[in-house]
């Protein structure tokens, strides 16, 4: 993948960020062969940025990310014919009052599938949700939903969090 490939990715994720309550990330790994152990360290990243957010702070006080090997343990695999939708629902969503949007629908949708597409049909997806009992393998003390995507070379995270 060309770096434009990485800015459209970027570009795309960011679309899909709403202030203090979805936060993303798009990048290219370093490692060679990077698995599931690295995109692991990139959402650790991730939420170092939520506990860093003002916003957050009062409410995760003495909170670290877990560690890598909790938040492999952590994450379920998602299809990749579902990815796009679930993108979506993270970014347009909200986790606590499920008739509120942070986006309109037809915008997450667009960007989703945009993000979705431009990793390509090899990508892995990964969630906190176990969609076997409807579960949610929380990686804050807060409520939290996350989409991680990765292909060999680059990786999207959408991580959205709200509090009742």
């Amino acid at each position: 993948m060309s770096l434009g490939v990485l800015a459209e990715l970027r570009a795309g994720m960011s679309g899909l960020a709403t202030p203090m309550r979805v936060y993303v990330a798009a990048g290219r790994f370093t490692e060679p062969e990077p698995d599931l152990p690295e995109l692991a360290a990139r959402i650790r990243t991730l939420l170092a940025v939520v506990t860093a957010d003002e916003a957050w702070r009062r409410f995760l006080p003495g909170y670290t990310p877990p560690s890598v090997p909790a938040i492999c343990a952590s994450l379920e695999p998602v299809e990749t014919y579902e990815a796009a939708a679930f993108l979506a629902q993270v970014a347009g969503v909200d986790l606590v009052w499920r008739s509120h949007r942070h986006l309109p629908a037809e915008a997450a949708e667009r960007m989703s599938g945009r993000v979705v597409a431009l990793l390509g049909p090899e990508a892995s997806w990964w969630t906190n949700h176990d969609a076997e009992c409807g579960a949610v393998h929380g990686l804050t003390p807060l409520f939290d939903s996350l989409l991680a995507g990765m292909q060999g070379e680059h990786f999207v995270l959408a991580l959205q969090i709200a509090d009742d």
